[in-house]
């Protein structure tokens, strides 16, 4: 039996236009073996939740450097539940700082990787925390 790639959607929400960490993040889940979609800069939270039900993501993770992350990352989380998506697995990246990160995580964001995180350290809290049914 072939096992299927975990599918991660990597997305810039907000009007952040660097993508250096983004992509960074992309190319290291593929060398992990995932299948990644990267839907590039400028993103709202709306076309962000239907690419990751259209591409029938496991993962989204998220990536902000422009401060917009407390009110960007929780409207993707909210609209996953609105569409009945909310078995996807939220996680999210960048410069955020460690006092929004606890606030991050009761909105619904299961893990905040901050620069500096080896990318093994996000391969394998992915790998731990998708839910395969």
């Amino acid at each position: 039996m072939i096992e299927r790639k975990i599918r991660v959607l990597v997305a810039k929400p907000g009007l952040d236009g660097h993508d250096r960490g983004a992509l960074v993040i992309a190319q290291g889940l593929r060398d992990a073996g995932m299948e990644v979609i990267y839907t590039g800069l400028r993103q709202t939270p709306a076309q962000i939740v239907a690419a990751a039900i259209q591409e029938d993501v496991d993962v989204i993770g998220l990536s902000s450097l422009s401060g917009a992350h407390m009110e960007l990352f929780p409207q993707v989380v909210r609209l996953l539940r609105e569409h009945g998506a909310d078995d996807i697995l939220v996680i999210g990246g960048g410069v955020i700082p460690d006092e929004d990160v606890e606030l991050l995580k009761k909105e619904g964001i299961a893990a905040v990787f901050t620069p500096g995180t080896p990318i093994s350290v996000t391969v394998d809290f992915i790998r731990e925390h998708v839910r395969r049914g």
